[in-house]
């Protein structure tokens, strides 16, 4: 093995960079094909000890998503040393990455600095009752928008249905903050939330009047609302 691999206490600390890497990635050998390529580069020697030992950086599953291979993705984690530091900048760098990208063992590759970046989407969800939240929308809101199928015929067709809503990426917040959105101050009251009418501007049609209770059942029910299937855009030629 071309990194000098400690069983125990070989070498002093302070002359070398204590490497602490899972069983499983020294085997792949790809241990063996960075550590002298970064060695060269800046003289500095790094010892190999176990993931349980004492050590100055550490490859595994904790720290920064360094790259990817064997079915996970491996994070660097360094201490305060100053060759841990170094280690780092150079796995990170242009010809760190490019180092072991090329790593490619019977001309396969086997590791990618590539790391793909998993997302985790929450599930939205209120504390309300949407079975409520369904006829509240219904009458308050299924004048203007359509709601669900019960009302698809009987409301303005220039303001957006509840399913195309449902497309936005923020759709909840639009929802939980209505009433402070255009045209809705003029005509609705949320009880404890929002000011009394102005006498000298009067709502124009019959006020929406509600609780945050019946805002959280409303935003429970739309919680459930498939988004709308708006298609591809259709391509000008």
């Amino acid at each position: 093995m071309d990194a000098h691999r400690e069983g125990g206490a070989a070498g002093s600390r302070g002359d070398v960079l204590r490497l602490a890497v899972p069983p499983e990635l020294v085997e792949s050998g790809v241990i063996d094909y960075l550590v002298p390529r970064f060695s060269l580069k800046t003289a500095t020697r790094i010892a190999v000890v176990g993931p349980g030992a004492e050590a100055d950086a550490r490859l595994g599953s904790d720290g920064r998503a360094a790259f990817e291979g064997m079915g996970q993705v491996w994070h660097l984690s360094v201490g305060a040393d100053p060759d841990a530091e170094a280690f780092a900048d150079w796995l990170f760098s242009e010809v760190g990455r490019n180092t072991l990208d090329s790593f490619a063992p019977d001309g396969e590759t086997v590791f990618t600095s590539e790391v793909k970046k998993t997302v985790a989407v929450a599930k939205v969800s209120y504390d309300g009752d949407a079975g409520e939240g369904a006829e509240l929308a219904l009458t308050h809101c299924g004048r203007c928008h359509v709601v669900g199928e019960i009302n698809r015929r009987k409301s303005i067709g220039s303001t957006p249905s509840f399913a195309v809503l449902r497309t936005l990426s923020d759709w909840d917040s639009r929802f939980q903050a209505f009433y402070a959105l255009n045209p809705h101050p003029a005509f609705t009251q949320i009880a404890e939330v929002t000011p009394e009418f102005d006498i000298t501007r009067p709502s124009p049609i019959a006020p929406v009047e509600m609780t945050l209770d019946d805002l959280e059942d409303i935003m429970a029910y739309v919680a459930e609302i498939a988004p709308a299937d708006l298609g591809a855009p259709i391509q000008s030629r």
